[in-house]
């Protein structure tokens, strides 16, 4: 019998293989393979649980070697693996009906197992490997029978997982796959996100409906209590729910980060990030020991949203200009290297200066200009380059009483849009590549010259026509329309356009 474990480093990890040689000697256990302290700590605790749960721990010397030898093993989930290996090397004389499995779990002195992080990763892993069978603790056993192809028994202690290994008819078939939805599914309404409780910022409502149908970034900037953040805090109820083909990569995130919700086999939902202002570059980026993701990861195939923008660090702002161009991220830490994903649609508020009052009728602003120059160059130009939509949110006191249209309203156009999406190129419209956006983003004649004119008077730089394009586009898919329209192409603009306190950043 072979036994496997998982080393989960950087999104990739590694499958680790558990050997046992028991051979005449002192009685002792030395383990080999570049093993941290936790797994080293196992050999207590092995040894501990075994003998507590009724069977008879080897008197001999045991070897245990954790290969390949030049990969760093780290975290208690090899404790179970490495029992389940002794075990099978006392026990030479008993056939082991299952030949090659993946072992997961940290074990208690009782016997009992624990859960441990990344086991969805682990059985994808082993998947794509040849290994068909796992046998990982009870808190686990949902992400693993996720997995197509995997035969799973969730176990609650020593005692099942070694009787496991005699009865391969304990293993459960993995779930049917989630389907491809040929249909746009939302969650189900929530009356704390609802949309027409915002009133007086129809334009900005507008705009989080066009960054949600076409997953472009969005910028909202305005003096405090506008309610900037109030709307774009309720921009996850206008998000569709993940197909199986997004769902995938963001599950395995959440299983390496060890935040999949118990007892869930998958994330659905888009995911929906709020880092603090105070969040480190390794926070928002990813990093550590283990190369651990960093925000901009968790928020695969969902949102990230800057609240307070102004008060993040600089370099934490433009740490995120790469990773918005190209929807990953490369992590190094002592000669390892792993790429995690991150094409997450970046939602930013800020303050339109220091003190919060330029632009805004009837107040005094307190900053100089040089300060409110300096507030905006914290952003830097090319980072708001990459921001489809910008808005800036005032609000009078006659538009306050008027309300936006309902979260269902909203989400009806969205709907429209992201099944046009699906079918004609599988990815949103924020995501066309430049040689896609002239085939896909076809403008009939009297938008092209609409189009011409506006480049001009705008001095768009050639990522804002792209940008310009793509928001035309979704805007297009909203209605229905093959073509880009001329009145598609005058919203676009105006969303994309230089307003406000941007100015100072052009």
């Amino acid at each position: 019998m072979q036994i496997f474990s998982f080393s989960p480093f950087g999104y990739e990890g590694s499958l680790v293989t558990v050997e046992v040689d028991l051979r005449r000697g002192i009685p002792a256990v030395d383990m080999v393979g570049l093993a941290d302290g936790a797994v080293k700590e196992s050999r207590e605790r092995m040894k501990t649980a075994i003998i507590n749960s009724g069977f008879e721990f080897p008197a001999e010397r045991i070897l245990i070697s954790l290969s390949p030898a030049d990969v760093r093993k780290e975290g208690a989930g090899f404790d179970l693996a490495i029992a389940l290996a002794v075990l099978a090397a006392a026990n030479k004389e008993q056939k082991l009906p299952v030949g090659t499995c993946l072992v997961m779990g940290e074990l208690e002195l009782s016997g009992r197992i624990r859960p441990v992080r990344g086991v969805h990763a682990a059985a994808a892993t082993a998947i794509s490997q040849g290994i068909n069978m796992c046998i990982v603790p009870a808190g686990n056993g949902a992400e693993a029978i996720a997995v197509q192809g995997m035969k799973t028994y969730a176990a609650s202690d020593i005692k099942s997982a070694f009787q496991a290994l005699f009865h391969p008819e304990f293993f459960s078939e993995s779930h049917e796959p989630m389907n491809k939805m040929d249909s746009v599914v939302f969650a189900p309404e929530n009356s704390d996100m609802e949309f027409s409780t915002i009133c007086g910022q129809s334009i900005l409502v507008r705009g989080l409906q066009i960054a949600a149908a076409g997953g472009h970034n969005l910028l909202a900037y305005g003096p405090p209590g506008c309610g900037k953040t109030m709307a774009l805090q309720r921009f996850k109820a206008l998000l569709p729910l993940l197909t199986k083909e997004e769902s995938q990569p963001v599950t395995r995130i959440y299983s390496l980060a060890g935040f999949l919700p118990k007892n869930q086999s998958s994330i659905q939902e888009a995911p929906f990030r709020i880092p603090h202002q105070s969040a480190s570059l390794e926070g928002i980026v990813g990093g550590g020991i283990n190369c651990r993701p960093g925000e901009i990861s968790l928020a695969h195939n969902g949102v990230l949203f800057l609240d307070e923008a102004g008060e993040f660090k600089t370099s934490v702002l433009q740490a995120l200009r790469v990773p918005i161009e190209t929807g990953k991220v490369t992590l190094s830490r002592a000669g390892r290297t792993t790429t995690y994903p991150a094409k997450f649609q970046l939602l930013v508020a800020t303050n339109p200066c220091p003190c919060g009052n330029f632009g805004v009728p009837e107040k005094i602003c307190l900053c100089s200009a040089r300060s409110v120059e300096q507030y905006w160059k914290k952003f830097s130009a090319p980072l708001l380059d990459r921001i489809d939509i910008r808005v800036p949110v005032f609000q009078s006191e006659q538009a306050a009483q008027k309300k936006s249209q309902t979260t269902f309203e909203l989400r009806k156009e969205i709907a429209v849009a992201t099944e046009i999406q699906r079918k004609r190129q599988s990815k949103k419209n924020s995501q066309l590549l430049p040689e896609e956006i002239f085939s896909i983003c076809k403008l009939e004649p009297e938008a092209e010259k609409q189009f011409a004119i506006a480049i001009k008077e705008q001095n768009f730089s050639p990522r804002a026509v792209s940008s310009c394009m793509k928001l035309a586009r979704t805007i297009a898919d909203m209605s229905g329309n093959k073509e880009i329209t001329a009145a598609a192409i005058q919203e676009a603009v105006f969303y994309r356009k230089n307003e406000g306190g941007l100015s100072f950043c052009f």
